[in-house]
């Protein structure tokens, strides 16, 4: 097999980034787009026709605000209303027909589009995804997909940029597990957001002046993209407990001696996770007034912070999975002003240590940029690479 069709749905930042990428000289001998699906159209492309760059790509998909096109401006492009159930199976008997594998890349974050991974998967048709949903939402579906991977002729599975975006992180924890070592416990600081606000609230106060206000950090991190538009999203911490219960479910299928991890039915709903929005405000529907009613509690925040500093360490939102007690939790936790990751987070970065008996005396670090639409697409296309490698496409240094 010298190269594997793709179909793209979800066409936002990551996804434009990831038809980019795919494009690009070094790729394009090795992917071929078949397909791009937004909220409302799909565009779908002649497999016999020349491929195309990735602007003229994007250009032929119309917006999810406009209507279906009668007609196309390209000979090698048709539209159907967007339909994800129905582009799988089209999308399998068209691999059955072409001999070609099939990679589907879920670039939404719509749990409906991953309740269709386990057809699709055992379809013979490959997911690559940075969707957390799918493997964070309820055990049942969770199981479905690691069963449909048992079916004859299978697709693959790859989801590294569900946690950490481009970094190696679940496959740093695969690679750990499938060559025996025993991981014992994994924690981190995994959301950018959370990082951003922590490393500014940390800093030292100038002048004999007061710390940064919490409350004027979130509103600068929200005027700066960094946060949701409602930063009550954020804060609640649910993004972390999705990336834990993944990360956790991961630990839980491999074989371990260690104290088993919480089965978490509901996913990341059924994870302990502090919040850190004040109850008063946490009914409040509109992210600004959200942020105009913060400063009201930052109060309780300087308290925090003062009971951090008085024991010379920090305060960093972080998720630990510890397999020694069987606990997976995330909140606040307070470090030492050595600790890496005290000492060594600047900006929105991800920083990840896995404690092992290999790596017993002192953790395997992966620390980088965890948010982004460029590194995310950077991870979606990495996984994209290793199923066509998979699949015997030759895939050059």
């Amino acid at each position: 097999m010298t190269s594997c069709a793709v179909a793209i749905v979800g066409v936002g930042l990551v996804g434009k980034q990831v038809v980019h990428q795919l494009t690009s000289p070094a790729l394009s001998p090795l992917f071929k787009i078949i397909s791009l699906t937004n909220s409302r159209h799909t565009l779908h492309l002649n497999p016999a026709a020349p491929s195309l760059d990735g602007q003229t790509l994007l250009s032929l998909l119309p917006p999810s605000s406009g209507p279906l096109p009668s007609s196309s401006a390209h000979p090698a492009a048709s539209y159907v209303a967007a339909n994800p159930t129905e582009l799988v199976k089209k999308l399998a008997a068209d691999a059955r027909h072409s001999k070609q594998h099939t990679i589907l890349i879920d670039c939404t974050s719509d749990l409906s589009v991953t309740e269709l991974y386990p057809t699709t998967i055992a379809s013979g048709l490959s997911v690559v995804t940075p969707n957390k949903k799918g493997f964070s939402s309820s055990a049942d579906l969770f199981k479905q997909i690691v069963e449909a991977q048992s079916a004859p002729n299978a697709g693959l599975v790859y989801l590294e940029a569900t946690v950490g975006a481009g970094l190696p992180i679940i496959s740093t924890l695969r690679d750990l597990l499938k060559t025996g070592d025993e991981v014992t416990k994994i924690e981190g600081v995994f959301s950018g957001t959370m990082s951003y606000i922590f490393n500014e609230f940390s800093k030292p106060a100038s002048g004999g002046s007061a710390g940064p206000k919490f409350s004027e950090i979130v509103k600068i991190a929200k005027e700066n993209g960094y946060t949701e538009p409602h930063p009550a999203d954020d804060l609640s911490g649910s993004d972390v407990a999705r990336k834990l219960t993944i990360l956790s479910r991961l630990l839980s299928i491999n074989p371990s001696s260690l104290a088993a991890l919480p089965d978490l039915p509901e996913g990341y709903a059924s994870l302990s996770t502090e919040t850190l929005i004040p109850s008063a405000l946490a009914n409040i529907a509109s992210g600004e007034e959200f942020v105009q009613k913060l400063p009201e509690h930052d109060a309780e925040f300087d308290k925090l912070r003062s009971e951090a500093e008085a024991e010379g360490k920090v305060l960093r939102y972080v998720g630990v999975i510890d397999r020694a007690s069987g606990v997976v939790k995330c909140g606040l936790e307070k470090y030492p002003a050595a600790h890496p990751f005290a000492s060594a987070l600047s900006g929105s970065d991800n920083i990840v240590a896995f404690h092992t008996k290999r790596y017993s005396q002192r953790p395997l670090i992966v620390q980088g940029a965890g948010a982004g639409a460029d590194v995310t697409a950077m991870g979606v296309v990495a996984d994209a690479i290793k199923v066509a490698e998979r699949q015997g496409v030759r895939v050059h240094l």
